[in-house]
């Protein structure tokens, strides 16, 4: 699938604004500016009325768009599937001793293979491994290509790679970003950026179609 036209970031450009200043101070700016950037490369994606919402949960905030929820049975675009979804979520990396809530991923939507077919996971836009969660954070879960969630393929080693960069370095500057290609939750994209050092924004998007 082609790479996205509508709906990108220039974070060459950002980190470029930043350049002198230290790590801490940085990643200070990415959090207040970032949450920006995806709300705009979003609403440019989206092209409806969007009600977007900042949710912190852990080590992480989550941008959210609840629209779909807060509507009637008369949606602005007549036969067009419109769900609420994630816009974007950054934080720092925090590596969590408590085990997984799989319970609570087994109940979301229901058995996976039944509702969406052998190639597709119920995947997370923040790992556990690194301070995402379940329970409380439903919005932190989405359809994932199954070769991409579980590292089968190439696009999916690099993305473990870049997981366990962050778990391995705890308090690693990281964010998980969709992009979509019509008004359901499940991404055409996800983009996923890892700050090395600060002046080393690792970002790859990943296909997930």
């Amino acid at each position: 699938m082609d790479k996205p036209r509508v709906g990108i970031i220039d974070y060459k450009s950002i980190l470029e604004h930043y350049q002198d200043c230290s790590k801490n101070q940085l990643i200070a700016q990415l959090q207040e500016k970032l949450p920006l950037y995806f709300r705009d490369a979003y609403e440019e994606m989206t092209r409806r009325k969007t009600d977007i919402v900042r949710v912190r949960y852990n080590t992480f905030e989550y941008i959210y768009d609840h629209f779909p929820e807060l509507q009637s049975n008369q949606t602005p675009l007549p036969d067009v599937k419109i769900e609420p979804r994630l816009v974007g979520v950054l934080g720092c990396s925090s590596p969590q001793t408590k085990k997984r809530d799989d319970y609570r991923l087994k109940g979301w939507v229901g058995q996976t293979e039944k509702y969406f077919g052998r190639l597709w996971d119920k995947g997370h836009f923040i790992a556990h491994s690194i301070g995402g969660a379940v329970d409380g954070a439903e919005i932190n879960v989405f359809i994932q290509k199954r070769s991409l969630n579980r590292g089968w393929s190439d696009e999916g080693k690099r993305f473990r790679q870049m997981e366990t960069f962050c778990a391995t370095n705890p308090g690693t500057f990281c964010f998980s970003r969709p992009l979509y290609f019509d008004q359901t939750a499940k991404p055409a994209f996800m983009e996923f950026g890892v700050l090395k050092t600060h002046k080393n924004l690792w970002v790859d998007c990943f296909v997930n179609s």
